[in-house]
């Protein structure tokens, strides 16, 4: 088994967390400022996310930071997911936040209060969603450099709140131009369908996650990482799984090998290629290989040099694929 960890990695994500955690709190205030000063209906929807982004960076940077612990004996395969239920818990927040807005944007129609001094409003949001675009960027990039499913589902959020703020502009402007009161109560309504879809969706992908769902992208990227550091003796992988913990990954998988190889051979070829698979795969993580005697079975694709026991003439390397690699083994020749 080999396993690999990045210190370096866990700083770098810790620390957009909390520049998140920091942003988001500013944000925020730009947006009850904004409201106050309106009474804008899609304000203070917008405003409302904000606080979902506040919540939700707080709970991301203790999360980050508590995945990023190694592993233990209480968690022998890290803390990793822990990541998961961060994303679930941001979705369901958005979704919530989602409900209320669409409740009090009901009430607006109902009972209509028309906003005030909007080319204020319009001013003070613009620069949130400008402030929220480069947070939103940030997030993404560093959550897709380290592989942090915490910081990546918020990145996607808080990029979605620039839309959202972006609607609110319109509408604002929109209810300027015209003085078509009911337009601000119409644009928070669609404002919270948005960002209902937007929570299911972030809820929809950390259960993946939290399931260990099949990620193709990851099996694509190890296949790639296999291949590249194949050498004779590696002679079939299959049976492979991926269970994925955050940016940690555990792969087990039936490798087959050389039956005339002894004990001593067969562990010093494996961990020297677990070794190089591991340096070459995008994610930190583990491999675990449950041995296979080849049995005379694949001479045919077998291109190891001198084989004593070579029943049949070597003809062509079976080359890996995602379907070789998560199927069974191929069939006897």
């Amino acid at each position: 088994m080999v396993t690999t960890s990045s210190t370096q990695s866990d700083k770098v994500r810790n620390k957009a967390a909390l520049v998140s955690a920091i942003a988001s709190f500013l944000i925020f205030v730009m947006k009850v400022v904004a409201y106050r000063m309106t009474g804008s209906a899609a304000v203070l929807s917008d405003a409302l996310e904000s606080i979902v982004n506040v919540v939700a960076s707080l709970v991301a940077l203790y999360v980050i930071w508590f995945s990023s612990q190694p592993a233990d004996r209480e968690h022998p395969y890290g803390h990793g997911k822990a990541e998961y239920f961060s994303a679930a818990f941001e979705g369901g927040l958005i979704f919530s936040a989602a409900i209320l807005i669409i409740y009090e944007s009901v009430r607006a129609l109902i009972f209509p209060h028309p906003p005030q001094k909007l080319e204020i409003g319009i001013a003070i949001v613009s620069g949130a969603a400008f402030l929220n675009l480069l947070l939103g960027l940030y997030l993404k990039r560093v959550g897709r450099a380290h592989h942090s499913e915490a910081l990546q589902a918020s990145g996607a959020h808080v990029i979605s709140d620039v839309v959202t703020t972006v609607g609110v502009i319109i509408g604002l402007g929109l209810v300027l131009l015209t003085d078509i009161q009911w337009l601000d109560p119409v644009v928070a309504i669609l404002i919270g369908l948005q960002l209902a879809y937007s929570g299911y969706k972030i809820v929809r992908e950390s259960m993946g996650g939290l399931l260990d769902e099949i990620s193709e992208t990851s099996l694509t990227d190890l296949c790639d990482a296999l291949e590249k550091n194949r050498r004779p003796g590696i002679i079939n992988i299959h049976q492979l799984r991926i269970m994925r913990n955050g940016r940690f990954h555990h792969v087990d998988a039936h490798l087959v090998v050389p039956e005339y190889w002894d004990v001593a051979k067969v562990h010093s070829e494996s961990q020297d290629f677990e070794k190089a698979v591991v340096a070459d795969y995008v994610f930190d993580g583990e491999l675990a290989f449950h041995l296979d005697p080849c049995k005379k079975s694949y001479c045919s694709e077998c291109d190891m040099p001198d084989c004593p026991i070579r029943l049949q003439p070597f003809q062509a390397r079976r080359p890996f694929t995602v379907k070789s690699l998560t199927e069974g083994p191929p069939e006897s020749n």
